[in-house]
């Protein structure tokens, strides 16, 4: 494992208890506005920085959660949502306060396994008292602390941050190395299209082919349409072949059946996606009825092309093969789910290149809660188009995967 993407950390309290003065703190440098304004801080703000002594992070600095008025009470909500971003949480207290507000952020904290530490700041105008010491000792932290931004010492909240923060947070298992082997050759399929970005690949393709250079294998990028030919002329058998998704029905014919194919979209849902949960909500395509809701999670937000995967094809293609009258909803990127989760049949996430794995399971559990079959874009395509076993066997084959009943 090693360091590949920055830790998200939320931090949230109450108006004026020194939140900005924390942030400038960690970063020993301004980048958080400090007043004595109350509510200085109006809607959550991504910051992203160097924390010295433990790396690269993305800070998320949030409202108060005392916010007043109609305008605070969205502001609040806005704050509470930021739970769902983020790998660890901060709660600033001061002045021995401990009301509603803070038992309701803890609440959320824990509803959503994320570990927190409280810090009671301003220390140099009022320490804690031994009873919220009591009480505080009680709540299930990670850790707390006493703080002024004034007069202490950085060094315990970053040592604090570094034993807190999961280690999931910022390392990854490798994305394809339980696949292959030493000297292994790895096709990857790659569609120069309308939905490329000029000049460049797309992140899935470009963090393939890093990981299968960190795997001491040989990474072979073509496009659709060279297949046949390189394989024809050069007799090369890859150990694997990955596949854009919109392109299985092209690679299963190309592909010889005993080499092992699979998708990006499948790649990146067995590695950060709930596979497990994929695998068993799929074949529940085949359930669906006369005007059911289907949700599509695209957790980014780019350009819509006119043949969009999200918003067109994968809605034509599911309506196509169940034959039923069907209607589709799509949320990109971390936007909230407007309707009731419940009104939906399934729900169907992209593979998740832009955003983290604890983001993407928060968005999946409000699906999961109310037992809602969960898939991923790859899973869905290679289903309806009739190469599903083929798309899944390699994690299946490998043991990384409960073999479910149905194959």
């Amino acid at each position: 494992m090693s360091r590949d993407r920055k830790p998200h950390i939320g931090i949230f309290g109450r108006r004026n208890n020194g939140k900005s003065s924390i942030i400038n703190k960690l970063a020993e440098q301004e980048v958080a506005i400090v007043s004595n304004i109350a509510g200085t801080t109006t809607d959550p703000v991504k910051k992203s920085f160097e924390i010295t002594g433990f790396g690269p992070v993305i800070l998320i600095d949030t409202a108060g959660i005392d916010d007043i008025g109609e305008l605070g009470a969205q502001r609040v909500k806005k704050t509470t949502q930021a739970i769902q971003l983020i790998d660890l949480a901060i709660l600033v207290v001061a002045n021995n306060q401990w009301d509603q507000p803070e038992k309701d952020l803890i609440e959320a904290f824990k509803k959503q396994n994320t570990p927190f530490i409280i810090i009671h700041n301003k220390i140099d105008i009022e320490a804690p008292s031994s009873e919220w010491n009591f009480m505080a000792d009680k709540l299930g932290a990670s850790a707390i602390l006493s703080f002024s931004s004034i007069t202490s010492s950085i060094e315990p909240l970053v040592k604090t941050i570094k034993k807190a923060i999961p280690e999931s947070a910022y390392t990854t298992p490798s994305l394809i190395g339980d696949l292959i082997s030493y000297g292994d050759i790895v096709l990857l399929i790659t569609p120069i299209d309308i939905e490329a970005p000029e000049g460049r690949l797309i992140l899935p393709q470009v963090q393939a082919i890093r990981d299968i250079l960190d795997n001491d294998a040989i990474c072979i990028v073509l496009k659709e349409r060279e297949v046949d030919s390189f394989l024809k002329r050069t007799q090369i058998k890859p150990a694997l072949a990955i596949t854009d998704s919109q392109l299985f029905l092209k690679a299963d014919a190309s592909v010889p059946k005993d080499i092992p194919l699979t998708g990006f979209s499948i790649l990146l849902a067995h590695f950060k996606g709930d596979f497990e949960s994929y695998l068993q909500g799929t074949p529940k395509i085949d359930d669906l009825k006369n005007g059911d809701k289907i949700l599509l999670l695209e957790s980014c937000s780019h350009h819509v092309a006119c043949d969009d995967i999200g918003r067109v094809k994968i809605p034509r293609w599911i309506s196509a093969y169940t034959g039923k009258d069907l209607t589709f909803d799509v949320v990109a990127g971390l936007d909230k789910i407007e309707k009731p989760i419940e009104e939906y049949s399934l729900v169907i996430q992209c593979g998740g290149c832009m955003i983290t794995r604890k983001q993407l399971h928060n968005r999946l559990n409000l699906a999961k809660e109310a037992h809602i079959p969960i898939t991923n874009y790859g899973m869905t395509i290679a289903y309806v188009q009739g190469i599903y076993q083929r798309a899944v066997a390699p994690f299946i084959q490998s043991g990384h995967s409960v073999k479910p009943d149905y194959l």
